[in-house]
């Protein structure tokens, strides 16, 4: 009889705990999403918005809609299921890709082709979130065109402030009659991590693409290994951009063509510039001002956007190296280019159009670049002398220079 009196307040109390843990998972599962999804809006790109939510304790269910914050070119819509754990979560739903000004869905109406699902698991002790979204291979042809595409996987996880992606993507084939387009297969490594509010972020993606081929009558182009990096990121100073490109090994007529790296990187763009340029951007697009009216919209964004270059930003093309073993030449340069970012006011991105105004932007820039152990036929064709194996660039106000030497016409 004294076991019995003790079951039975402790099965009440495993209830009340298991009952307070489901309302406990459901109500981080909420805040994390709601964090998320205005972090990752933050970032000023495409407008993010969750509607249709009905949240409970054993389930939840809702649409998160992204579009471009201008225009109405595309949005994706994706659906979810979340059935709520004391532990961890099960998310799974459907991935539709509207387009055009109409919404046609790109899956049912314009692709005889299924949606594409995805799933995912969230943890509620740690936070993290992992999942994945499979493609299916799908073939669109119209007259004598056709694209296929030979399927896919994309892998997503992470947690507040840090997420990965990994996509692994078969060949893409577009073909034109005799003309014919491979790339693939791909896979793409990206990283981005994040403070609240996206007030500073670094992002990192790697793609690399094992085959590219264009072919067509009397040329065939093969590439093996092609490899692209990019690092962005923005801390309290200013917005970085770094490139690095591996052009890995060209073929044509069972020669190589081309080998190449290149690396590069922008910087000094102003960071509190851009931060108060992705807001005012945010609160046009919710205002629907300028919709449709691009020149408009420049005008409002133009003392934002200049505002940008106000520390002279800079490009620094740290290395490039091409070498073409069947042409028999070869290319090292390196450089700098640089942005008078003082006195703003006297441009405008607005007339563009006008030769003083492209006048005025060019007289900002100076810089120097340097090509070592320069091919006699450059030299020729830059009435060098023949013997010159250094190659001495020279931009002072716009004006360029060529181993001391005013740049000659480069087409007579």
């Amino acid at each position: 009889m004294r076991k019995e009196r003790l079951i039975v307040p402790l099965l009440v109390v495993v209830v009340l705990a298991w009952l307070a843990g489901q309302a406990v998972s459901s109500w981080l599962f909420e805040r994390e999403m709601a964090r998320t999804l205005t972090d990752l809006e933050a970032r000023g790109e495409i407008d993010i918005k969750r509607v249709d939510v009905e949240q409970g304790w054993w389930s939840s269910t809702g649409r998160i809609l992204l579009a471009p914050l201008f225009g109405q070119t595309w949005q994706l819509e994706l659906t979810y299921h979340a059935r709520h754990g004391v532990l961890s979560t099960q998310l799974d739903g459907e991935a539709m890709l509207r387009h055009g000004p109409d919404g046609d869905n790109l899956f049912g109406d314009s692709l005889a082709s299924s949606p594409p699902q995805w799933e995912a698991s969230y943890h509620t002790l740690n936070g993290a979130l992992e999942g994945g979204i499979q493609l299916s291979p799908l073939r669109i042809t119209q007259q004598q065109r056709e694209l296929t595409f030979e399927g896919g996987r994309l892998r997503f996880s992470g947690e507040q402030g840090d997420w990965r992606l990994r996509a692994q993507l078969e060949a893409w084939t577009l073909s034109d009659g005799a003309v014919r387009l491979e790339i693939g297969p791909a896979t793409l490594n990206s990283q981005y991590a994040y403070t609240e509010g996206a007030h500073a972020f670094t992002q990192e993606d790697r793609l690399l693409v094992e085959s590219l081929s264009w072919h067509q009558p009397q040329l065939k182009l093969d590439a093996t290994a092609v490899r692209l990096a990019n690092r962005v990121s923005l801390d309290d100073q200013e917005l970085r951009m770094q490139l690095d490109l591996d052009l890995g090994e060209i073929h044509t007529a069972e020669q190589v063509l081309l080998t190449g790296q290149v690396e590069a990187e922008l910087s000094r763009l102003n960071a509190d510039a851009i931060r108060s340029t992705m807001s005012r951007l945010r609160e046009l697009a919710a205002s629907g001002r300028h919709a449709g009216d691009r020149e408009a919209l420049l005008a409002e964004l133009e003392p934002y956007l200049l505002a940008i270059l106000q520390d002279s930003p800079r490009l620094d093309l740290k290395r490039l190296e091409l070498d073409s073993p069947m042409l028999g030449l070869a290319a090292r340069v390196d450089g700098a280019l640089f942005f008078d970012g003082r006195r703003l006011e006297a441009l405008s991105l607005t007339d563009l159009d006008q030769p003083e105004a492209k006048e005025r932007w060019r007289r900002r820039l100076d810089g120097d670049f340097t090509w070592y152990e320069l091919p006699t036929v450059v030299a020729l064709w830059l009435g060098l002398p023949l013997d010159t194996r250094t190659l001495e660039v020279d931009v002072g106000r716009g004006q360029v220079r060529v181993n001391g030497r005013p740049l000659p016409p480069l087409w007579r």
